[in-house]
């Protein structure tokens, strides 16, 4: 028969498929049922508050309250802060501008309670760890036997040391597992940079005027240069000389004439 069977590739398809068929079978005699309660919940709330001392593409430098720098990188286009009752992105963000993350913590625990019920008759059984039950289907299968388990026959309570072979038992194996569910939430919020104080009444306003630029002033003239001092006074005493020998001949002349 073996040999048919794995001769014939139909034969071992349906082999699995009685197989898997007789599990699912098994798997329907053990219920299993999970509740969860919840406990009251407990909730934290932080306040960051800092001021934008600079602001670039997609980060910010932010001074918090007790003087420190923080650098707030990679921050999405699309993240939004409500300023003024408004919604602004990194985009809109401004040096001197007031931002405040407020973080939410809710803190929930829980208690998961998982109930498995499984009828069956007793057909073998290692007291304290281990029993297999015949379950309804016919089926044989062999469960471990958790510390302190109880079972029910006829009625009456009794622990693994108190079965016997042929007896009908139900066991409900109980399980709960502590868990605890955190939920955060931020919120942002901002405050535009307040404008500039105007100025006390009664006190002049000073405007800068820029003056006009100055024409270039015209370069001076140099002073004419005296002429070198060439001439002598010779010359001169020598036409004098002459015009004294002309009248000295002239007056000689008219002498003898006379």
């Amino acid at each position: 028969m073996k040999q048919a069977v794995r001769n014939n590739p139909w034969a071992l398809l349906a082999a699995v498929i009685l197989f898997a068929a007789s599990a699912l079978a098994v798997n329907a005699q053990v219920k299993t049922t999970t509740t969860t309660e919840h406990g009251a919940p407990s909730v934290s709330t932080k306040v960051e508050t800092g001021q934008i001392v600079y602001v670039g593409a997609n980060d910010l430098i932010v001074k918090t309250e007790d003087g420190e720098l923080h650098h707030i990188t990679n921050i999405p286009p699309d993240r939004t802060a409500m300023v003024d009752g408004k919604p602004l992105t990194i985009k809109d963000a401004k040096v001197g501008m007031t931002l405040s993350r407020i973080t939410t913590i809710t803190t929930t625990p829980r208690m998961v309670r998982t109930v498995k019920t499984v009828t069956g008759t007793v057909w073998n059984v290692t007291p304290p760890t281990r029993v297999i039950l015949t379950l309804e289907d016919g089926t044989n299968q062999s469960f471990n036997i958790p510390k302190g388990q109880k079972f029910m026959v006829n009625g009456q309570e009794t622990d693994a040391f108190g079965l016997r072979k042929g007896m009908k038992v139900s066991g409900t194996a109980i399980t709960e597992s502590p868990e605890t569910v955190v939920a955060q939430e931020v919120t942002r919020t901002g405050k535009m940079p307040p404008p500039p104080p105007p100025p006390p009444a009664g006190q002049p306003i000073l405007v800068m005027v820029t003056p006009a630029p100055a024409a270039p002033a015209a370069a001076p003239t140099e002073a004419p240069k005296a002429l070198p001092k060439t001439a002598s006074s010779l010359p001169l005493v020598g036409l004098l000389g002459l015009l004294l020998m002309g009248a000295s001949l002239g007056l000689r002349a008219y002498r003898r004439v006379s």
